[in-house]
């Protein structure tokens, strides 16, 4: 994803979900992955799908199981 894609879908995603904490992170090397933080903390990636001249972007997420609450008794 180029710099412009990044920027546009960072700020689509910042209203989407009401948070301007959401930050897209650029890879270090052209073709790399983009990933997502809240609050400067790694919660997943992006990843860009070009199929038949139809661009999508896949928001991955990834929950530590040790990070959610203890179940209900």
């Amino acid at each position: 994803m180029n710099a412009d894609e990044i920027s546009r879908l960072q700020t689509y995603l910042r209203k989407m979900f009401g948070n301007n904490t959401l930050t897209l992170v650029p890879p270090p090397r052209k073709g790399g992955t983009v990933e997502v933080k809240l609050d400067d903390e790694f919660i997943g990636t992006v990843h860009r799908d070009d199929e038949d001249g139809d661009v999508s972007y896949a928001v991955q997420i990834a929950v530590l199981a040790e990070d959610l609450p203890a179940p209900k008794k």
